[in-house]
């Protein structure tokens, strides 16, 4: 019997490594064994956790300095031990979380452009609850100033970070937590644990509202939330193959489906795109990366293709979607860490003739926009978080991320709950304490002149950006035209023999 192929607009997808001048290279990249991807990326910064002598540290570098990494480029370096995990935050791309194994959490703002000169050691907010190690910090999807932490004390705190207080302290894992994922709206959390069990819990109360036993290996399971609320998670059999599995989100006795991949060791971390249900797999040591559809029906899970390269991989980090390059149909943007200190650039797209946006590749994606505050979570509001057209986007991320910065970022509630970590691009001349150790010199010269100066240095951008657009419509009319013009030369080759038929 033939097989059948499934049609599908992402079957084509490829994966394409950067040159590597593209790439960052000569990075101290952490030898930690915590089971992390060690890195965290948006349209504006890479960062990355490092090696570090007597504390922990973790580099941030623009996205656009690519190359070669000074060895004394400035750090952040606030925490006393090695950093674990870090996190930017969805709703102002100057905010980075970071978890550590000195058993803080600590909020950080970056200034536009990175650090230039000192390392970065005081931070905006520091959280302290836990008694033992954090190893994840995880942002609410759409409500602001919510963070979730989870340490080793097997506790998992939601913070205000606003306020720099605890909404909710979560107690009800025996064992090590081993991953923690927020449901689309953020009504809901789920977790995987050391004791096989995977658990959702309501993360207002604390309270478990299902459980059910997940994958039988004794090596660390994960799990993800997908947009319909259905849970995707990986993990090992009792033979120690690596495993993926979907299951329903009331129901977790049985899984829908479970599929064995093959017999490495190292630990699967999904990436989930909410947009396109394209489910990527990056092993821990694996040189391939592994992709998949998702639908709502039987058989669930489709296979897609296989990237493949030389290098095995230490972590990864993915772009959000407002970050894409829709002019080459991207769909996907991989920062992939290697032994070597390089961090290399993998693009995934999908092949279009046209240089047309392309709407079917590209629906509404989450904006840097919140939906609701940190108290009207806390109240029992839920909201999905709110979206915006890509094209919109990606035509002006730089201006739009500026721009949202005094009423969508960190900072909206400052008056109100004395914050003092907003976008530096727009901070208040009253916002002295403003944890930007690496520019002193900008802060003593005056706000006004700063934020004038900004402020044309955003139109210039805006300006910029509305003539790069100008230049690739008209590249594409051109193109147009010329396949016209060959369509009628074609078209005139057919029409005269017609014509010595009439004769």
């Amino acid at each position: 019997m033939a097989r059948v192929v499934r049609n599908s607009k992402f079957r084509h997808i490829f994966g394409q490594a950067a040159k590597k001048q593209d790439c960052y290279e000569n990075i101290r990249i952490t030898k930690s064994a915590w089971d992390s991807t060690f890195c965290s990326v948006n349209p504006k910064f890479l960062a990355i956790i490092t090696e570090s002598a007597g504390g922990g540290a973790f580099l941030v570098v623009p996205l656009e300095k690519m190359g070669r990494i000074d060895r004394d480029v400035p750090l952040v370096t606030g925490h006393k031990a090695a950093v674990l995990d870090i996190a930017w935050c969805p709703h102002n791309d100057n905010v980075i979380a970071s978890g550590s194994e000195d058993c803080t959490v600590k909020v950080w703002q970056i200034p536009d452009g990175g650090l230039t000169s000192n390392n970065l050691t005081q931070a905006a907010v520091d959280l302290v609850a836990h008694q033992r190690r954090v190893g994840q910090v995880v942002w609410h999807p759409s409500a602001l100033n919510v963070l979730l932490s989870a340490g080793g004390d097997m506790k998992i705190f939601i913070w205000n970070v606003g306020k720099a207080t605890i909404l909710t302290t979560i107690d009800c894992h025996p064992e090590v937590i081993l991953s923690v994922s927020w449901n689309y709206s953020g009504s809901r959390i789920v977790t995987s644990c050391k004791d096989k069990i995977f658990r959702i819990i309501n993360p207002r109360t604390g309270h478990v509202v299902k459980s059910g036993m997940g994958h039988q290996g004794a090596k660390p399971a994960r799990a993800i939330y997908l947009r319909d609320g259905r849970i995707f998670s990986t993990g090992f059999s009792r033979m120690s193959e690596r495993q993926y599995a979907l299951w329903d989100g009331d129901n977790l006795g049985n899984a829908l489906t479970m599929e064995e991949l093959d017999s490495s060791n190292g630990i699967l971390f999904p990436f989930y795109d909410e947009d396109t249900s394209l489910i990527f797999l990056c092993g821990k040591g694996d040189s391939t990366i592994r992709y998949f559809e998702y639908t709502s029906e039987a058989p669930y899970i489709h296979y897609i293709n296989t990237y493949s390269s030389s290098d095995p991989q230490r972590g990864m980090g993915v772009m959000p979607k407002r970050g894409m390059n829709i002019s080459t149909c991207e769909i996907a943007r991989f920062y992939k860490l290697l032994n070597s200190g390089l961090c290399e650039v993998i693009s995934f797209t999908v092949p279009r003739k046209s240089e047309l946006f392309q709407e079917d590749l590209y629906p509404d994606t989450a904006a840097e926009e919140h939906a609701m505050t940190a108290d009207e979570w806390m109240d029992g509001k839920d909201a999905e978080p709110r979206l915006a057209s890509v094209r919109d986007l990606n035509s002006g991320t730089k201006s739009h991320s500026n721009n949202n910065s005094g009423g969508l970022g960190v900072n909206n509630t400052n008056q109100k709950q004395e914050v003092v970590f907003g976008k530096s691009s727009t901070n208040q001349k009253t916002s002295p304490t403003s944890p930007q150790n690496s520019s002193p010199q900008k802060n003593a010269n005056g706000g006004g002149t700063n934020l004038l100066s900004q402020g044309q240095h955003a139109d210039n951008e805006f300006l910029e950006k509305l003539v790069e657009e100008m230049r690739r419509v008209k590249i594409i009319v051109k193109g147009h035209e010329r396949r016209i013009k060959t369509l009628e030369e074609r078209l005139s080759q057919y029409e005269a023999p017609v014509d010595d038929l009439d004769d």
